[in-house]
């Protein structure tokens, strides 16, 4: 069994305001999110299908041209190829899964 903890686990800086620490299996990979309010994610699309699980804030997420608040205990499937953005409306902690491995975040 591998057992990985995340409060070992290196964290990047990712974007000002964003941090991350990445766990990657097979075939998936498992982003762990620490986002100041206010720092701006900017509008992109990949090929991957990403999970957004909101553990603790509120965050605006834009999907396409729908624009969703999400709070802690959120769950938003994000189809591939979708172009999506969002704000922390508050200091924010999410993780996201993503399917296949994000290879560009290894």
């Amino acid at each position: 069994m591998n057992v990985i903890r995340i409060d070992e686990s290196k964290m990047r800086d990712f974007q000002p305001g964003c941090k991350v620490q990445f766990v990657h299996s097979d075939n998936m990979t498992f982003a762990h999110w620490s986002v100041k309010s206010g720092a701006g994610i900017p509008g992109h699309s990949h090929p991957h299908e990403q999970v957004v699980n909101v553990i603790e804030g509120e965050f605006d997420l834009v999907l396409g041209d729908e624009k969703i608040r999400l709070g802690s205990g959120d769950v938003v499937i994000i189809p591939p190829n979708v172009t999506h953005s969002g704000t922390p409306v508050t200091d924010c902690r999410i993780i996201d899964v993503f399917y296949p491995i994000r290879e560009d975040y290894r």
